[in-house]
């Protein structure tokens, strides 16, 4: 068994290699020569899998080798298969194991957001004249007349909740496309937005907190959502601004190529979660509902998207790693 390991493991690491590449991207981003590749060391890890369980009583050995193969065989014949299920499979695994991948971008997305709505909302609170200088003067007339602009959308529903969704996917668009000058747009959208949404509230507060009570209320129903999908949509820019900075070991364009795929996805994604935020927003964050409806809204809402994005396709990943960690362990065992 010593010898069939040590003649062998060189093919199984490299089927590793060759799978986590694709842990990223389809068959297809292979190139023609890692293709041919990929077949050859799946059919050569068929034919050990076949020998392993002929000539060797090591359970481990086998059921290692039994799950390589299951995992080549998959990476091979998913694309054949997909059909009609491939926006399932999209949901059901590529987005939130995208998510999971690439968390620490839209944490830097969320921080940066943070801090300068945080900051727009203690300027304004202490001096107005600070919301002058962000274009919010007229908001200042609003609040000290009660005007209730949110309201508005109560007129024409499907109207207002299609501007609305129209206008959230635009912003996430951004978010996520002007990472290609570097990153720099993509941390711009942020600090507009931010800097926007503090300031509102700092206005409100300031001059009638029982009003900013109410806008609070209006937001928080849609916002938890549409908020995490603009984190989402920034962290995806900041990979590709990223990866353009430092491609690491690899070429621009196949660090482009790479990460850009992982971007793309978690941009669909956050379209598709924006559609529910813009419904919730043109239909009842408006309403006369009561407060308590629209808080547990936000609540429940942030709580499945988080289980979702956090849990969905858990299962095959961790598997995958605890497969990998057991090649390493065998051949470390016999090298």
């Amino acid at each position: 068994m010593n010898r069939f390991i040590s003649d062998h493991k060189d093919n199984w690491q490299r089927l590793e290699d060759l799978l986590s590449i694709l842990e990223t991207s389809s068959i297809k981003g292979l190139s023609k020569m890692e293709v041919r590749e990929f077949g050859e060391l799946y059919r050569r890890a068929a034919t050990d899998l076949a020998i392993a369980r002929s000539e060797t009583r090591d359970v481990k050995l086998v059921n290692y080798l039994n799950s390589l193969v299951i995992r080549a065989h998959g990476k091979i014949y998913r694309a054949e298969s997909q059909g009609a299920n491939l926006i399932w499979n999209f949901f059901a695994e590529d987005f939130p194991r995208a998510f999971r991948r690439t968390w620490r971008y839209t944490a830097l997305a969320f921080a940066v957001f943070v801090f300068f709505g945080v900051a727009s909302f203690v300027l304004c609170y202490n001096d107005l004249n600070f919301a002058d200088e962000l274009g919010l003067s007229d908001l200042r007339y609003a609040v000290q007349n009660e005007n209730r602009w949110w309201l508005e959308l109560n007129r024409a529903n499907q109207i207002g909740s299609t501007a609305i969704l129209t206008n959230n996917i635009l912003v996430a668009l951004k978010a996520f496309a002007l990472g290609a000058f570097f990153g720099i747009g993509t941390i711009y959208v942020l600090i507009f937005n931010g800097l926007q949404i503090g300031g509102v509230l700092g206005v409100c507060y300031k001059i009638n907190a029982g009003f900013a009570g109410e806008l609070v209320t209006f937001m928080v129903g849609h916002g938890v959502v549409e908020l995490s999908c603009i984190f989402i949509s920034g962290g995806a820019g900041m990979l590709i601004g990223y990866s353009i900075i430092n491609p690491k070991d690899l070429t621009r364009a196949q660090a482009l190529k790479k990460n850009g795929l992982e971007a793309v996805r978690l941009a669909i994604g956050c379209a598709a979660l924006l559609v529910v935020a813009g419904v919730i927003e043109g239909f009842l964050s408006p309403s006369a509902l009561p407060a308590w409806v629209k808080f547990g809204t936000g609540i429940l809402t942030g709580a499945a998207m988080s289980a979702y994005l956090l849990l969905a396709g858990r299962e095959e990943k961790q598997t995958a790693q605890a497969q990998e960690s057991a090649v390493h362990k065998l051949i470390d065992d016999f090298r």
